[in-house]
Order: C-alpha cells, then structure tokens, then sequence
C-alpha cells in the first residue's frame, strides 16, 4: 500500500513537536517536522503555560508538515501534560492564561478538600491518586481566591481539548485526559457531579467526555488553507501523553488476566503502572495511592506518578545559569565517575515540586536525613538518578501486589530512555529486565491511534505488533543486585 499519513502534535512540559507517522501497512517510520520550546511563565508569583503562543507554535508546526506531505495528511492529533485546563466564557472567549500546574496556589489543597469531603469518598468516587496539583484542586483553590472567572466560564477545556478545539471548533472533554481531574468517575466513564456539587463547584461547564479515536471532523477553514492540510480531519489520540505513550508500549498482550510487564513512561515525570482492563477502586489501592487514569481501548492504567528527570532538568538549569554549559552528557559522565549509592533523597517530596535551586535542596534533604551530603555535580546527579531508580524498585512492588504476582519484565518508554545510566539503575535496583524504548513513545502511540481509528490497523494489539517491528530497544540486564539491596533499606529508612 502506498504510504499512509498522520501528524502527532505532541507537547511535553519542556518542549513540543510535530512528528509525520508514515505507515506502509507493516511498518511506522517517523519524521520530526517541526520542534519548539516549552515551560512555564512567571508572573507576579504564578506560573501560568503561554497557551497563545503555544497556539502559534501548533501553527507554524501545521505549516512545516503542509509544506511537505500537504494533502497526504490524512489526520492530525494532539497530546499534552495532564491536569491543567481553560476556561472560555461567553462566545468562546478564552478567559486567561491556563495555570501551570506547579503553581503555588495549590499548597495545602487537599488538607482543605477533605475537610468538605473525606479523602475516601474523594477516592470511592473517582480512584484518582492525591497530588496537589490535580485538577479538582486547581479549582477549589480559584474558588478560595473569589477569582471571577469561576463565574464567567462557560466551559471548561482540559489542554489538549483547547487544541483540538482550536483546531476544529468542536468543544468536547477527551476521556484519557479527563481522568487526570481527580473529578471523573473511571467505573461510569462520567463526569463526578455529585462530589463536585459536595465542594459547590459547578458543573455545567463540563462537556460531553468523548473516546480516543474519535474524528472531530476537519480542519477549520483557515487553518487548511495557510498549512495546505486540505484533506486531514482532526482524531483524538489518548490525549493524555501518558496514555499514548503506553499505547506504544511493544509488549505482547497479558496471559491470564495477570500483569506480567508493567510500563514507565520516562520524561519529567515517570509514570510506572500496570495495564488493567477495568478500574481498580478498593482500599489497597486508596492506601498506596495509586490512579486509576483512562486508557486507550477500554483499558485502565492503574499506576503512580513518580518525579522523574525533572530533578536533573532542574540541577542543569541552576548550574548552566552560572556559566557553566553542561550537556547531558557532560552531566552523565560526571556522575558514572561518582562513587555509587552513597546518598538518597525522596524524589516525590515537597522540597523537589516547584523550580528553585535543586542541588541546594538535594543537598538539604541530605543533611536533614543524616547522610553524606554530594558536593559537585556528579554526585549530586548520582544521588538523584539513584533514589529514582530505587522509588522504581519500591512502586514495583505494589505493581506486583495489585497485579497479583511477579513483574518479568519493565518496558521503560519515552525521551527518559536516552539516560542509559537510570535505565541500567532501574534494572539493578529493580532486579528485572528492563526493555527501554521506544524513544518516541508519545509520538507513537498517538499516531497508531490515528491508524487504528483510520482502520489502517484493525486493534491496539496489531498496533504493538506494528511498533514492535518498526522500532529497536535496548535491554539492561540486572548487576550487583545484593549492594542495591542493601542500599534499599537505606533508602526506605530516609523516606
């Protein structure tokens, strides 16, 4: 067959790009047409995404990917962050700036939620790990802030449905990217309006909750004819990056009803679950504070959110703003020379959520807990890179209690799996097998997702089958596992 063709918008909370998926009916090739930057905005204390400029950026991406494939295109999709969202008033005006999600506002948030509602109702009715920053959160805290545009909304877009919105005109709330609000009930597939009426938060702003792989239809007018996408309609991928990613995940399908693999999808943050085909919502889960997040193909993912490169971003960051111009090679040279498990941090804490000076914060964690504390840059990224890996080893286990049995394999997907050392600290600390790759899972998953709605690939596991013979991955065997078991006591105790 002649080669079919789709294009991912795919936005991380760094960088964003556009990647043409060339599919010839065995095999996905990939080619980045268009690549941009990404991050927060300071303004007087809060951090707000520059979502209007974003907005150019998808343009000028729509426009690179016109210029070379124009009406091969077939279709077009969108995958951003989870939790964040916008607001549009009346004749679809957008009310602000969307916040960031490591905006301050939220400190505390949930202590204050769960004095209008227990935390286990919060749960019960939406099996959604607590993080601050979740979106029901966000929204109690405008509540708090009297912020007037809690009254003038009339509809509320989570960040890729404003894209896809943009796009198309079409208003709708993509279901992956829904269940990151910590206000979607994963049992029903519906919004939570009973818990949201129990913290008077309105709900006629929430719109009808569509599946991945639904056409929305072409491009508006004006956008086809500046880019020359003349024939491609706009499909909803996982929109959830998360949940392309594990889309792409190139692991056969379970036996048995039993997880045999689990997934980490390893960027800023990592996310590290299992693939349940329905919700999971009982006092187990509630208690090691696991999510039940949307899937594609009627799957759940039942998982946790760990911080993962973010804690290195931030090092190289600091240090490369006081003249120094470290790479990440530099950096990853710097810490293979740096003595082994010597120090660990809890890379989930407070300390380590908001930008700031990350190697003093590593540094004072260390002191607080009695260790020895890592002076130059090598150590300091040994010690992060290590304490991610072991938290992997810690979440493995309750991968393997909620699975019901032992995990063989760990398929670490995404940009994170270019960090050779932290793949090989995960098999170690870990003890399994640790299959790294795709690199581009994100970017996959979301344009098989556009095959399979195309009928180019008749289901999900045929797409795996597809990514599994059109991409490489590398394979970390695990070392000198008895010094990393004695290294996890160590780390539990600094927990």
């Amino acid at each position: 067959m002649a080669d079919r063709v789709y294009l991912g918008i795919d936005m991380g909370a760094s960088s964003g790009r556009h990647v043409v998926g060339l599919f010839d009916g065995q095999k996905l090739r990939l080619e980045e047409v268009y690549r941009f930057e990404n991050g927060p905005v300071e303004v007087d204390g809060s951090l707000y995404w520059d979502l209007l400029g974003l907005w150019s950026q998808v343009r000028h991406g729509l426009r690179a990917a016109g210029s070379q494939y124009g009406g091969q295109v077939a279709s077009v999709g969108v995958d951003t962050w989870g939790v964040d969202f916008g607001l549009l008033g009346r004749g679809d005006v957008l009310l602000g700036n969307p916040y960031h999600y490591r905006d301050g506002r939220t400190n505390g948030m949930p202590e204050k939620a769960f004095k209008l509602v227990d935390r286990e109702e919060i749960f019960r009715q939406t099996g959604l790990q607590f993080m601050q920053f979740n979106t029901l959160y966000q929204l109690l805290a405008m509540k708090q802030a009297n912020s007037p545009l809690l009254e003038m909304a009339e509809t509320l877009l989570m960040v890729p449905d404003l894209f896809h919105w943009l796009l198309t005109g079409v208003k709708c709330n993509e279901l992956t990217e829904a269940s990151t609000s910590q206000f979607l009930n994963p049992a029903t597939g519906d919004w939570a309006r009973k818990l949201l009426e129990k913290f008077d938060l309105r709900t006629d702003i929430l719109g009808r909750i569509e599946q991945p792989g639904t056409n929305l239809g072409l491009l508006r007018a004006n956008l086809a004819a500046e880019s020359g996408l003349s024939a491609a309609s706009v499909v909803l991928p996982g929109s959830h990056d998360t949940a392309s990613a594990v889309m792409a995940v190139p692991a056969a399908s379970q036996s048995g009803g039993r997880s045999e693999w689990c997934y980490i999808s390893l960027g800023t943050w990592a996310l590290m679950g299992i693939e349940s085909p329905r919700p999971v919502i009982n006092d187990e889960v509630l208690q090691l504070n696991f999510t039940n997040e949307g899937g594609v193909g009627d799957t759940m993912r039942l998982l946790k959110n760990i911080t993962g490169l973010w804690l290195v971003q931030e090092c190289r960051r600091v240090w490369n703003q006081t003249a120094r111009n470290w790479d990440w090679e530099d950096l990853n040279r710097l810490s293979a020379d740096a003595k082994p498990l010597v120090s660990f941090i809890n890379p989930d804490a407070e300390d380590f959520l908001a930008p700031g000076d990350m190697p003093e914060a590593i540094r004072q964690f260390c002191r607080q807990t009695s260790q020895t504390v890592p002076e130059d840059e090598g150590a300091v990224v040994r010690c992060a890179l290590e304490s991610v890996a072991m938290k992997f080893r810690q979440v493995l286990g309750m991968c393997e209690e909620l699975g019901g049995g032992r995990i063989e394999t760990i398929h670490i997907v995404g940009g994170g799996t270019r960090n050779r050392q932290l793949c090989q600290a995960a098999a170690d600390a870990c003890g399994r097998r640790v299959v790294a790759g795709p690199v581009e899972a994100t970017a996959v998953g979301n344009l098989m997702m556009q095959a399979v709605a195309a009928g180019d690939v008749a289901s999900i596991p045929e797409a795996r089958e597809v990514i599994r013979q059109s991409f490489s991955v590398d394979e970390y065997e695990p070392q000198n596992t008895s010094q990393w078991d004695q290294a996890y006591q160590r780390f539990l105790a600094i927990l």
